[in-house]
């Protein structure tokens, strides 16, 4: 996992030894609850079960923000300004800092080892729709209202012109230090950022150009993100100017359509590509393997039963990967 978080820039999966030792073990506390709570974090990693590596990660984190540490984000709105006298008007965009402290499930941290992109087994959009199985099969745990925040376009560096431009104007530290604190502290942003809208058009073009703008690397995420019902709404990142989206978790197919079945045996004759879950005991695991669904009870390639570790009579969650089609 540390090796995949160097080639990143997500506080989601942070490259500090320290920090993502950290986040698995509240991952591991989230998980071994019996109940959820707000402060829940839900990582999935992607194993090779050839030689038990970690090739890939994604997370789930339950409530982003609460009234002691806000979730920030940059409201984009457009004005409108009209001269009598000129007959002739302008709209004029503006961004300001809001504090949304209604505890929004987030899905983000999504990575995926070089190695393994553009593989013909999908393993990126395996990684993010293992997190909505997760979510239909204990729903209880996450919130109603699901966000992402998708990474903005960041120099080679790891710099932004945006935070160079406005941020850094009122927050004497680099993007990379403003980022680092803000993992742990959200007071020195809501105390040096004005309160009031900032007219982008002060921006250079340059700055002004990343403002909802999405990293190379990030638009497959937000893609597969969309194809989910997941759309944007007028707010970005203070920080890198990235897009975020927003969707209702129970209008999300993949969590409407998960149930629980029984397991009836290994499968017999064909079946249909299905994400299939171990939901209790003490892991969570989860495959996309062949099935079929008959009533409450489910069948699933022997491979796959020897992954998740389970035998006849188990309960199993099941996704379906596809919506299903009109007959």
């Amino acid at each position: 996992m540390l090796r995949m978080a160097r080639t990143v820039h997500s506080g989601n999966i942070p490259a500090d030894p320290i920090a993502l030792q950290e986040r698995v073990e509240r991952s591991l506390a989230s998980f071994n609850q019996s109940e959820g709570d707000e402060d829940a974090l839900y990582m999935l990693s992607l194993e090779d079960t050839t030689s038990g590596n970690v090739v890939g990660t994604s997370c789930l984190i339950a409530g982003k923000g609460g009234a002691d540490r806000p979730r920030l984000g940059l409201q984009v709105r457009r004005r409108e300004h009209y001269s009598s006298d000129l007959s002739t008007g302008q709209v004029q965009v503006t961004v300001q800092l809001i504090r949304d402290t209604s505890g929004p499930t987030e899905v983000g941290g999504l990575v995926l080892a070089s190695a393994w992109r553009g593989s013909r087994e999908r393993l990126g959009s395996l990684l993010s729709k293992a997190r909505f199985a997760l979510v239909g099969l204990r729903p209880e745990r996450f919130s109603r209202r699901m966000i992402g925040e998708i990474m903005g376009d960041l120099t080679p560096d790891g710099r932004t012109m945006l935070w160079d431009h406005l941020g850094r104007r009122f927050i004497n530290l680099s993007y990379e230090e403003a980022d680092r604190f803000s993992r742990t502290s959200r007071e020195f942003i809501t105390s040096l950022f004005p309160d009031g809208e900032i007219y982008v058009s002060l921006l250079p073009a340059e700055a002004r150009r990343l403002i909802g703008r999405v990293s190379p690397d990030a638009v497959p995420a937000m893609k597969m993100l969309e194809r989910m019902g997941f759309t944007h709404f007028d707010e970005v990142d203070p920080f890198d100017g990235g897009p975020n989206l927003q969707a209702d978790r129970d209008e999300i197919p993949l969590v409407r359509d998960t149930v629980r079945c029984t397991l009836s045996g290994p499968l017999d004759g064909d079946g249909v590509e299905m994400l299939v879950a171990r939901p209790d005991g003490d892991a969570f695991r989860l495959v996309r393997c062949l099935t079929q669904v008959d009533g409450d009870a489910v069948r699933i390639d022997a491979p796959a039963m020897d992954v998740l570790q389970v035998q006849d009579g188990d309960e199993l969650g099941v996704t379906p990967t596809e919506p299903p089609t009109d007959q």
